[in-house]
């Protein structure tokens, strides 16, 4: 986690919008221009851009540099089209053999799919977009698509993050900062606190597991958790294992 962190990441949901109905109930998730309201608004398959120890969660916005050829390509493609990228990890350290390919690595089960909501060509022909994170998705079988050097999977939308219930309040907001302060003050960093109270906790956890330094397995258990309660109870955890494995006896740290 970086100086000033919640200066750059209460910034991460304002181009993603859930309308809450009268129960607390997602009614719709408007990225951009468009509005995903249920699975079906989704396609039924999707490239996806594997990156190890880089997580997107729905609501929320990554910035990318893209500029190896077959991503250009497929991020061409996807602007011509519906916008929608997956962003997945790699599985640890598994690579698979395959008929015709020498090595095809191997890729988590569980990715998110975002929307292109920025993009900008540099002058040595990288992109630089921006996605915006729509809701979580599992992996099916394989698309085959022939000398597009890139790979698309049939998918199974998340449901639960687009019509779910809104679970934000359940969040245990003093024991996440409690955390989050003693995490900076180990580590002899500095947050914009204004930012932080000003905050949602929807913001606060999904920017904090985004931009949190920790590895691709811990990342991984903070996408799939399954609702954002559970999210920030991981993201807990995890903090404290680390500052644990680190620094010793916590107890007065989180006090």
């Amino acid at each position: 986690m970086a100086p000033h962190f919640l200066s750059i990441a209460a910034r991460h949901h304002k181009v993603a919008k859930r309308t809450p109905d009268s129960d607390g109930v997602k009614c719709d998730m408007q990225v951009g221009n468009a509005r995903y309201l249920r699975p079906q608004d989704l396609p039924e398959t999707l490239p996806v851009f594997p990156l190890t120890g880089v997580l997107l969660l729905p609501g929320s916005q990554l910035p990318l540099n893209i500029f190896e050829p077959r991503y250009l390509s497929m991020f061409d493609d996807a602007l011509t089209g519906n916008r929608l990228i997956g962003m997945i990890q790699p599985s640890f350290g598994e690579i698979r053999e395959e008929a015709g390919q020498a090595h095809v690595q191997a890729l988590c089960q569980v990715g998110c799919a975002g929307r292109i909501t920025s993009f900008a060509e540099m002058e040595d022909g990288r992109y630089i977009v921006s996605l915006t994170g729509i809701c979580r998705f599992r992996l099916f079988d394989e698309v085959p698509l022939a000398k597009k050097g890139y790979r698309s999977f049939r998918i199974a939308p998340f449901a639960t993050d687009l019509t779910g219930p809104d679970d934000e309040a359940q969040v245990d907001r003093q024991a996440l900062l409690a955390a989050f302060k003693a995490y900076l003050d180990a580590n002899k960093l500095e947050a914009d606190w204004e930012s932080v109270e000003r905050a949602s906790n929807v913001t606060l956890v999904n920017s904090m597991a985004m931009m949190s330094p920790y590895g691709p397995a811990e990342k991984q258990a903070l996408l799939e958790a399954p609702d954002l309660k559970t999210r920030a109870e991981t993201l807990i955890a995890i903090t404290e294992i680390v500052l644990a494995r680190t620094f010793g006896d916590i107890e007065t740290m989180l006090q």
